[in-house]
C-alpha cells in the first residue's frame, strides 16, 4: 500500500489558495506557505521535493515553488504526491 496521495495542484478561489484534486474533488482545499511536497519531473521521470511560498515583494506576488522556477498560473495542473496522514 502507497504511503503517499497523488493528485494535480489546482487554484481554489474560495480560498485564494491552490490545493490538492483527486478525481476532481479537493483532498486538501488549501496549502500554506512551507508545506511540502512533490512534483512529477516529466523529463527526468522522478519525484522532486518542493514546498509552495507566496511572494510578496513588487516584483513577486504570487504562489511559487521553491528550488522549480514554477509561479504563478504555471502552478495549475501539476501532478503531485503528499505523504498521507
Amino acid at each position: 500500500m502507497s504511503k503517499y496521495e497523488t493528485g494535480i495542484l489546482a487554484y481554489n478561489p474560495a480560498n485564494e489558495r491552490f490545493g490538492m484534486l483527486v478525481m476532481d474533488l479537493w483532498k486538501i482545499d488549501g496549502f500554506h506557505c512551507g508545506d511540502c511536497f512533490e512534483i512529477w519531473d516529466n523529463f527526468k521521470e522522478k519525484w522532486i521535493p518542493t514546498r509552495i511560498e507566496k511572494g510578496f515583494s513588487e516584483t513577486l506576488q504570487n504562489w511559487y515553488l521553491v528550488g522549480t522556477g514554477i509561479t504563478g498560473s504555471d502552478l495549475e495542473g501539476i501532478r503531485i504526491r503528499v505523504e498521507k496522514y
